[in-house]
């Protein structure tokens, strides 16, 4: 029996992945969570861990990619599968590099999905073929940051690529949790980025995190 995990702050969206899981005989649903800390409290009492986490890559108090790291470390036999509206190529490589094994768009079917958690769980990674070709053009013309983000932006992107909030940065560089948003903010504009995740996908792509 495959034991799967709910991450998603949309209870109705909670309820129809709950419906579909457990429309198959080989799966149940063993938890779920509205948010980053209510997951990660409810997963820390479940024993043993689930074999697949099913996660929204945007919640209301963390992002999915965020979390996905956390995943890595505190249950390393989890895999994890984002469930996301987001086509963007950043969101993938954001994903793949915070060990993700599955990237599914919220359209999926029914059928789509429940492949896509036995896949995973066999071991096998599953990405969104047409997302997957625009992301390995990416990676095979590496692209650069521009020349004219700060010292301080730099530091702050790398701690975004490695999947640190906002008050953990500031933690980090003893700055305040607003000085740091500031950061962000300028950082994204600078970068023409959407999210974090595709801020930290470009850092990745430029070679931040091997310098």
């Amino acid at each position: 029996m495959i034991r799967i995990f709910l991450i998603d702050d949309h209870t109705v969206l909670r309820q129809g992945l709950r419906l579909i899981v457990e429309s198959a005989e080989d799966m149940e649903v063993v938890g779920e969570a509205g948010s980053g800390q209510e997951a990660l409290e409810r997963l820390s009492r479940l024993s043993p861990p689930p074999d697949i986490i099913l996660l929204d890559i945007h919640l209301p108090d963390t992002s999915g990619i965020a979390l996905a790291h956390k995943f890595r470390a505190l249950f390393p036999h989890a895999r994890v599968i984002i469930l996301t509206v987001s086509d963007h190529t950043g969101d993938l490589m954001a994903a793949v590099q915070a060990g993700v094994r599955g990237y599914l768009l919220k359209n999926a079917s029914a059928e789509e999905v429940l492949d896509a958690l036995r896949r995973v769980h066999r071991g096998e990674a599953v990405l969104p073929p047409s997302l997957t070709t625009r992301l390995l053009d990416q990676l095979t013309y590496p692209g650069s940051l521009p020349t004219d983000l700060t010292e301080r932006e730099l530091q702050i992107l790398r701690y975004i690529a490695r999947g640190l909030s906002n008050k953990e940065i500031a933690s980090t560089l003893n700055l305040s949790e607003n000085t740091v948003k500031t950061h962000v903010r300028k950082i994204l504009a600078k970068l023409n980025a959407r999210s974090r995740a595709e801020a930290a996908a470009l850092a990745v792509r430029a070679g931040l995190l091997t310098e």
